[in-house]
C-alpha cells in the first residue's frame, strides 16, 4: 500500500507495464480532517476519538476487493496521509507518523511555515500523477468537507468511482452529489473507539447545544 520511494525519499514515478494492476487510491487530508473532528468535539481529540488507521486500511482493502469483482480486474490499494508539521513539534508527531507507516500508509509531511503552506496542492498533484499513470481504478479522498477537491473529483467521476470520506455536517455538497459517493468517517467499522458526540443544526437537543468555533479567534490576526 506504500508507493516506492527514491533514494532521497521522494516519490518514484509510476512505471506502467502491460500487466500492472489497477489502483484504488486513498488520500487523507490530515489538517482538514483534524479541523472537522475538532469542531465536532469542541476541542482537540483525545485518544478515544482519534481515527484508527488500521480500521481504515481494512476498509480500503475491502473496497478495492469489491471493485475488483465489479470490474473483473485485479486491483491494488494504496493509501497516503498528507500532513503539516509545525516547527518544533516533530518529536510529538513522530510516533504517529511511524505508526501510520507500520500500518501500511505512506506519509507526505510538509513544514507548516505559513498560512499558505498547506498540503492541498500536494494532494492534487499526487492524484494527478496516479490518474496520468493509466492505472487509477478508484479514488477515495478523506477530508472533513472535501471542497478543495470538488472540481477535480467531479472530472474523475466521469471515468472512475470517486468517494469522499468526511463528516456529513461539513460535506453537504458531497452528501447530495449525483456522481460522487459520500461516506461518513464514523460509518467505517472500528475507526472510532467511541461514538462521536455529534450535534448539528438538524439534530439539536431540546435544551440547545454549544457549537464550538472552527478555529481560534486569534487566527484573524494572521489572515490580514
Amino acid at each position: 500500500m506504500i508507493p516506492p520511494d527514491g533514494p532521497d525519499g521522494t516519490e518514484m514515478p509510476d512505471v506502467v507495464t502491460p500487466d500492472a494492476p489497477g489502483l484504488v487510491l486513498l488520500v487523507w487530508d490530515a489538517p482538514n480532517v483534524d479541523m472537522g473532528l475538532g469542531s465536532i468535539l469542541g476541542g482537540r481529540p483525545t485518544a478515544v476519538y482519534r481515527p484508527r488507521f488500521d480500521a481504515l486500511g481494512r476498509w480500503l482493502l475491502g473496497y478495492a476487493a469489491e471493485l475488483s469483482v465489479t470490474t473483473n480486474d485485479t486491483l491494488e490499494a494504496e493509501a497516503t496521509v498528507f500532513t503539516n508539521i509545525v516547527p518544533g513539534t516533530s518529536d510529538n508527531v513522530r510516533p504517529w507518523v511511524e505508526a501510520l507507516r507500520n500500518v501500511g500508509f505512506a506519509v507526505f509531511a510538509k513544514p507548516k511555515t505559513s498560512e499558505d503552506s498547506d498540503v492541498d496542492d500536494d494532494m492534487l498533484e499526487h492524484i494527478d500523477r496516479r490518474a496520468e499513470s493509466g492505472r487509477l481504478a478508484g479514488i477515495v479522498v478523506a477530508s472533513a468537507d472535501g471542497q478543495a477537491f470538488r472540481e477535480p473529483l467531479e472530472e474523475l467521476a466521469d471515468e472512475v468511482p470517486v468517494t469522499v470520506i468526511g463528516f456529513r455536517e461539513h460535506a453537504t455538497w458531497a452528501v447530495q452529489h449525483d456522481t460522487i459517493t459520500f461516506l461518513d468517517l464514523e460509518d467505517i467499522p472500528g475507526v472510532f473507539r467511541e461514538p462521536l458526540p455529534r450535534v448539528s443544526l438538524e439534530n439539536l437537543p431540546d435544551e440547545g447545544a454549544w457549537l464550538q468555533p472552527l478555529r481560534p479567534l486569534t487566527a484573524l490576526l494572521n489572515s490580514r
